[in-house]
Order: C-alpha cells, then sequence, then structure tokens
C-alpha cells in the first residue's frame, strides 16, 4: 500500500527534497516544517496544498498506510498540524534522484567572492526545477556557470540558492558556493536579520503611504499551479509585508 500512496512523489522542488534513509528502512520524500503562525487545520488539507497534483484521497491512504509522520511520528489524516511541526512523508523505496543538467543560460552576476556569488535574475526565470520546469531554471544555469569549480555539485543541498523567488518576479537571488556559506547565509534568511525590498508598480488610488500586508499564501484549491492568498488562517502559510 505505501508505494501506491502518491503518483508524483518525485515532483517536490529540488529544495525541499531530502534522501534521508530511516533506521526503518523508510525513505523520506517529503518534509515540510509548518509556519509559526500556521493556524490549526487538518494535516491533510495541509499536504493537499503543498504537494502539487496529490488529492486529499491519496493524503488520506498513505496516512492509513503510516506513510506520514508529525515530529517522527506517523499519524492519521484528521491530525491537526500545530505551528512548527515537522511533517514528513517517507516510503520503503528512495526518492528517484532529480539529475541537474548544467545549462548554458545567460546570467547576470552583479558580485562574486570566493564564498558567493549574486545573480540579477531576469522575469521569466524559474528558480528550482521542480514540476513542469525540470530544465532552464536558474538551478541549471548556475550549474553551467560552476561546472569548473571543484567543491560545486548542484545536487549537494549543502551548497547553491540560498533563496527564492517567484519565476515572474526579478531580483537579486544569493548562491553559496561552499557549505559554509550555505549554513551561514540560510541561518540570516530564517532568522530575519537580512533585509530584503521589494518593488512594484501600483495602479488605482493608494490611501496609505505605507502599511502591512498580511495573509495566508498557499496552492488555489482548484488549481494546484498556481498560489493564492486565502482569507482566513484554515489555509495557507502566514505571510506579512511591510
Amino acid at each position: 500500500m505505501m508505494n501506491d500512496s502518491f503518483d508524483n512523489i518525485e515532483d517536490l522542488p529540488e529544495d525541499e527534497l531530502t534522501e534521508g534513509q530511516e533506521d526503518s528502512g523508510l525513505y523520506e520524500h517529503y518534509r515540510f516544517v509548518a509556519d509559526k503562525g500556521q493556524g490549526m487545520i487538518r494535516i491533510d488539507k495541509y499536504l493537499a496544498m503543498h504537494i502539487v497534483g496529490v488529492s486529499r484521497n491519496r493524503i488520506q491512504q498513505a496516512a492509513e498506510a503510516n506513510c506520514i509522520l508529525v515530529n517522527d511520528n506517523p499519524v492519521k489524516s484528521n491530525y491537526k498540524i500545530k505551528p512548527l511541526d515537522v511533517i514528513s512523508v517517507v516510503m520503503n523505496r528512495p526518492p528517484r534522484e532529480l539529475e541537474i543538467i548544467p545549462e548554458d543560460i545567460p546570467l547576470d552576476v552583479v558580485y562574486e567572492d570566493d564564498d558567493l556569488m549574486v545573480i540579477n535574475k531576469p522575469p521569466g526565470l524559474v528558480v528550482h526545477p521542480g514540476f513542469g520546469n525540470y530544465q532552464g531554471t536558474l538551478v541549471n544555469a548556475v550549474a553551467y556557470l560552476l561546472k569548473d569549480t571543484p567543491e560545486y555539485d548542484a545536487k549537494d543541498p549543502r551548497l547553491g540558492i540560498v533563496h527564492r523567488i517567484d519565476k515572474d518576479t526579478s531580483g537579486l537571488i544569493v548562491v553559496a558556493k561552499n557549505a559554509y556559506a550555505k549554513a551561514h547565509l540560510s541561518a540570516q534568511f530564517f532568522n530575519k536579520t537580512t533585509k530584503r525590498q521589494y518593488v512594484a508598480l501600483v495602479w488605482g488610488a493608494i490611501e496609505e503611504d505605507e502599511g502591512r500586508i498580511e495573509g495566508n499564501i498557499g496552492r488555489d484549491l482548484k488549481d494546484r499551479m498556481l498560489m493564492t492568498v486565502f482569507k482566513d488562517g484554515e489555509h495557507g502559510k502566514s505571510a506579512v509585508t511591510h
């Protein structure tokens, strides 16, 4: 039953996929950490919003087969997610290895040293390989750019792109060239000691010059390829922009 629980298990974006093997012989295919502002919702709803192309029925089957763990303990589909819960989907077969093919895609490198580089990503370029975009991504381009760097391996999660921005958004992306840089840069982003500034064009009558935008962002319930903002706390992850 475990082998039949998910059809698209390999479609996880590269930065969320782990390949650790548990002592029980189970392999982790998906791993999520609930946001500290996450509302309490059923785990089958949560996973349906975070995994592309998988129905709630499939998720419920996986839960019945003890394939879904929360904080290393199997849970059923009616389990309510709590803030900072660690959710894993495990199976008795390893995940398909995502091959990163170096591609000669022109990049605008605005800064580089021995530890990192900063790339000005153009709009229209997907950052990480994933569902529907296994090639032609920024990761493929970086793999080509650093193909002669002995320490760099595009498939090593300890290296590479530290954060992401949307496909249609342009902006600066930080790439770690070694494990030391990746660990420290990731910690800065996690602890929000970095400052990120976004520029957008708006139209209409804007009443305030500044303010706070708050909502829950998650995958659209009807079109899993789209992201949307939910009004209530039952869906998505809490997001705040000042």
